[in-house]
């Protein structure tokens, strides 16, 4: 690997910016896509129970990959400020001390989960059939989570080193895997939902071997297993890894509680909150992809101290999550007939999605917003700053406001409720980030010294990456928030 891998230091960062979140957009969109297919095959088998099942499912199975995201964020952090400080073999180190520690959180939860699945389907208002399908496609998928664990993690090391393209390949032919082999499942071998979770897994294998395989062999980027350089890089990992995790669980708490707010009105109305959560996805997954490229750029430029080039892109990237949000949004507004066509919705599950489109979808451009902040908190050192804002959300910003709007309007009322805390902590957020970036810029924030072993060095100036106390928060997305899976 080459000090050439540094290639965000130089050149317009509005370029990067869209370079990075188009070609990543691509691999999410392809993979969001396949979620959106799960979803119209499921429904084409004529049953509310199976589409409502594939959504409770996917509450689930949204923390676990949450989790993973927040293992792949400290990756993206970690590797690019190596890179940006031209320490090579201090990024191999910790590339592959990242993909370790990721495969066993994953692991870990998604043994628990497994074990537990009745009780927390139960917990967000599945039951009956619903809750028996749901059951079968969680016992087939949850499985295979540490395999994604990995394939988040070597993609987010392809994105430090700022191979956007490889990276969007990597998901791309998960997405095409996964397509190849929904129909094949679902109809031909008549396994409805879980011939769904099985094509998924197959899709996570692939995603794995196409990310980890150039990380090897084009970048260099892991270096072989050393149980003394884990133990001496886990501390800066977990520093940034649990606030991650944190910030990016508190997002399926959320929907778990949306979820069972809309659960107490029917499965119709969950059948049709399924859907939106498989459209989503796929609109705004420049978004989800944004928050994702942002990372590396700060964090190369962060680490090689050009914060001006940090300030240029923040700002930025606002720019591209408005304006993107707008025009998705009159985009839903006209075409959000085809969707309740499509999707073959009738009465309450037509409803929600409608209401969607029509009034909570420009929401996002404060959800756009959040994601921004949350990534750029976490590459600026700040990563509690994140996890306090997105717990806020999923606490203060979702239990008070769904519960009023479902008291009030009904179903409808749960995702306006959403909506208006998405909005206030979106504000908040934007307004946080803009404090701490002329802090940055006025220089009174400066890279912390102290005497530990484990700092990084930056340019010949001591770097605390993993100063858990004093440190604050952290995030993404997306990927996924968001989902990347």
């Amino acid at each position: 690997m080459s000090d050439q891998s540094a290639k965000f230091l130089e050149g317009s960062t509005m370029r990067h910016i869209l370079v990075m979140s188009g070609a990543g957009s691509v691999g999410l969109m392809a993979l969001f896509v396949v979620d959106l297919l799960d979803m119209l095959f499921i429904s084409m088998l004529g049953q509310v129970e199976l589409a409502a099942a594939v959504g409770f499912a996917g509450t689930l199975i949204f923390f676990s990959t949450s989790i993973s995201i927040g293992t792949s964020i400290a990756m993206g952090a970690l590797v690019s400020k190596a890179i940006g400080a031209k320490q090579t073999h201090h990024a191999r180190s910790l590339s592959t001390s990242v993909m370790f520690t990721a495969f066993f959180i994953s692991s870990l939860v998604c043994a628990v989960m497994y074990w537990h699945i009745p009780e927390l389907l139960a917990a967000i208002g599945a039951k009956g059939l619903a809750a028996e399908r749901a059951q079968a496609y969680l016992q087939i998928l949850l499985p295979s989570g540490p395999v994604l664990a990995l394939a988040m993690a070597a993609g987010a090391g392809l994105r430090a080193a700022g191979d956007a393209k490889r990276s969007m390949w990597a998901t791309l032919s998960g997405g095409i895997v996964n397509a190849i082999l929904d129909p094949i499942f679902i109809f031909v071998f008549d396994w409805n939902v879980e011939g769904a979770a099985i094509a998924s897994v197959f899709a996570r294998f692939t995603v794995l071997g196409f990310s980890l395989y150039p990380l090897i062999r084009v970048h260099q980027l892991v270096a072989p297993f050393a149980f003394s350089a884990w133990s001496n890089n886990l501390k800066a990992i977990l520093t940034i890894a649990i606030p991650a995790i944190i910030t990016n669980i508190a997002t399926p708490i959320g929907n778990a509680i949306v979820t069972s707010s809309i659960a107490q009105f029917g499965e119709n109305f969950v059948a049709g909150f399924a859907v939106i959560g498989r459209v989503t996805p796929v609109c705004f997954a420049v978004i989800f992809a944004l928050s994702g490229a942002v990372g590396p750029i700060i964090g190369q430029n962060f680490g090689a101290e050009r914060y001006d080039r940090v300030k240029e892109t923040l700002y930025n990237s606002l720019i591209v999550t408005t304006l993107y949000t707008i025009l998705v949004c009159i985009i839903l507004y006209f075409v959000q007939g085809w969707i309740v066509i499509g999707f073959s919705l009738t009465g309450d599950a037509a409803l929600i999605v409608t209401t969607f489109c029509t009034f909570v979808a420009i929401s996002f451009v404060f959800n756009g917003a959040q994601f921004v902040a949350n990534t750029s908190f976490n590459n600026l050192g700040k990563p509690l700053y994140s996890t306090a804002l997105n717990l806020g959300k999923a606490t203060l910003g979702t239990l008070p406001f769904v519960h009023f709007g479902a008291l009030w309007f009904g179903a409808e009322g749960v995702l306006y409720g959403q909506a208006l805390g998405s909005t206030l902590f979106g504000l908040i957020a934007t307004w946080a980030l803009h404090r701490h970036i002329v802090q940055l810029t006025e220089g009174s924030e400066l890279p912390i010294v102290e005497d530990d072993p484990s700092i990084t060095c930056v340019n010949s100036q001591p770097f605390c990456s993993h100063d858990a106390v004093l440190i604050d928060e952290v995030a993404v997305t997306s990927e996924i928030n968001e989902k990347s899976a």
